[in-house]
């Protein structure tokens, strides 16, 4: 038991001095005095400031490469497009009755409402940064002709319109009629962007084209929204929804600026047109051939009763010209027979 005693006192002295050892060494270190709590929350709040101003940084260049972008992105912006006008007055007809329909129920959407003249449809748009772009757009356009005329082979393309739709409520457009004429017509859109694309010039967005014709959109007038309408009810053209507004010829389309002064009759600034085929109207009927005979007669006419005017009016105009020289006349005779009374 002593001999065990003895043993674990022994033990006791060598690990103080082991302890003495360590603390002597640890005294000797560059950081035996230093507070290590401190010197980690030193160490952290000096991490952190690094981080934050690399976030800083960061965020600064992203902004400055976000404005590039967009600046980019508001260059590249569409400001031109192909459009094949409408010209059929059935069909304008009929979008003006559905635009009036319309703002007879809400009267705030008369702002809304694309103007009659500039009725179309979109083919395909395009950036064209400069003059020099938009002479070799036009000549690309030109280009195009040909190979439309051979996809139509000389065949009559009538695009039928027909139905109401709209994309997100907030622009609302008649459907073309189901029919081959939708894939004839994304076919020349094709052709023309191809022969544009082959030349340089950047067209739109690689999304599936779908042909329609506009009548009205919100964007027209942001005003609109300060005025609470954000979407266009679809029940303001129920009655529209299937209503058969006619078909236009395509003998025309044309390059058009989004941007410059549209013309007096509403539609677009052309850069550019080329014609596919001649313009051919339909068939006529009875009653047009009825209502035809009728203005030839009522020219007819009018020409005549026109050419009897003038004819009057001359004869009258040469009588009030005679008259003053029989007048003269007969004050001459007079006078002359009263001197030779005079002379008797």
């Amino acid at each position: 038991m002593e001999q065990k005693k003895k043993q674990s006192k022994k033990q006791k002295k060598e690990l103080c001095s082991l302890d003495g050892s360590i603390r002597c060494l640890m005294m000797e270190m560059p950081f035996a005095k230093a507070d290590i709590e401190n010197e980690f929350n030193d160490n952290c709040a000096l991490h952190s400031n690094i981080k934050k101003k690399r976030k800083r940084t960061t965020g600064t260049e992203n902004e400055g490469e976000n404005l590039i972008k967009k600046k980019k992105k508001k260059q590249d912006r569409p400001n031109y497009f192909i459009s094949l006008p409408i010209t059929n007055p059935k069909i304008m007809d009929g979008i003006k009755a559905l635009q009036n329909t319309i703002i007879k129920k809400d009267c705030r959407l008369s702002k809304a409402m694309v103007h009659h003249g500039s009725l179309h449809v979109t083919l395909l748009v395009m950036h064209l940064s400069s003059e020099e772009v938009i002479d070799k757009a036009i000549g690309a356009f030109l280009e195009s002709k040909n190979l439309i005329e051979e996809l139509l082979q000389e065949k009559r393309l009538d695009v039928s319109f027909q139905g109401i739709d709209h994309f997100r409520n907030q622009v609302g457009f008649v459907k073309l009629a189901d029919g081959d004429h939708e894939a004839t017509l994304l076919k020349i859109a094709e052709i023309v962007k191809k022969v544009f694309q082959e030349k340089g010039i950047l067209t739109g967005d690689d999304k599936a084209l779908k042909p329609h014709l506009t009548f009205m959109k919100l964007s027209k007038s942001p005003k609109l929204r300060k005025q609470g309408v954000k979407t266009i009810d679809p029940a303001l053209y129920d009655s529209f929804k299937s209503h058969y507004f006619g078909d236009e010829l395509l003998n025309r389309l044309d390059l058009c600026s989004m941007m410059k002064k549209k013309q007096p009759n509403g539609y677009y600034h052309c850069e550019s047109s080329i014609t596919v085929g001649e313009k051919r109207g339909p068939e006529p009927d009875d009653a047009e051939l009825l209502s035809l005979s009728k203005r030839l007669v009522e020219n007819a006419v009018l020409k005549a009763v026109q050419q009897y005017l003038e004819e009057t009016q001359n004869k009258n105009r040469q009588t009030d010209c005679e008259s003053p020289v029989k007048t003269e006349e007969a004050a001459t005779g007079n006078s002359k027979e009263s001197e030779n009374d005079n002379s008797k």
